[in-house]
């Protein structure tokens, strides 16, 4: 498992996808689930400095990444406010966009664009998200 610690700050945002897009890369997944990658941990990231944080150079965000046989995962750690993803109403889908609560959508697109989403909390380890994106079978 390879680690870099981020300060929580949005200019670090293009330097976090820039590790996990080689570590979805090393791990051979195609160019379409490389951008999913990119795109669940930066929308996972931005959360963290805007909710668990409550803004910016707040805390640190601890992401990590295993290639696994079936492809990667990838774990963003911080220590801010805790996270229960159950408390999040999930968005309304197909309604006028002036109707469209923002709340929620991003946890949405994350859960859509990996294969496999989990959220934990502890004391000793804070919030932790963990992402899973499979290979493709041929």
């Amino acid at each position: 498992m390879q680690t870099r610690i981020f300060p929580g700050r949005f200019e670090n945002l293009e330097e976090i996808s820039h590790f996990v897009i080689q570590a979805a890369e090393k791990a051979g997944l195609d160019d379409s689930a490389v951008y999913a990658v990119e795109l669940a941990v930066d929308e996972a990231a931005t959360n963290i400095i805007e909710h668990a944080y409550q803004g910016e150079g707040l805390g640190e965000i601890c992401c990590s990444f295993e290639i696994i046989q079936e492809g990667l995962k990838v774990m963003l750690q911080d220590w801010g406010v805790p996270f229960n993803p159950l408390e999040v109403p999930e968005p309304i889908l197909g309604a006028p966009l002036d109707e469209i609560q923002s709340s929620g959508l991003g946890l949405f697109f994350i859960r859509k664009l990996m294969d496999e989403v989990r959220f934990e909390f502890s004391i000793e380890k804070g919030n932790t998200v963990t992402m899973i994106k499979r290979k493709k079978q041929s």
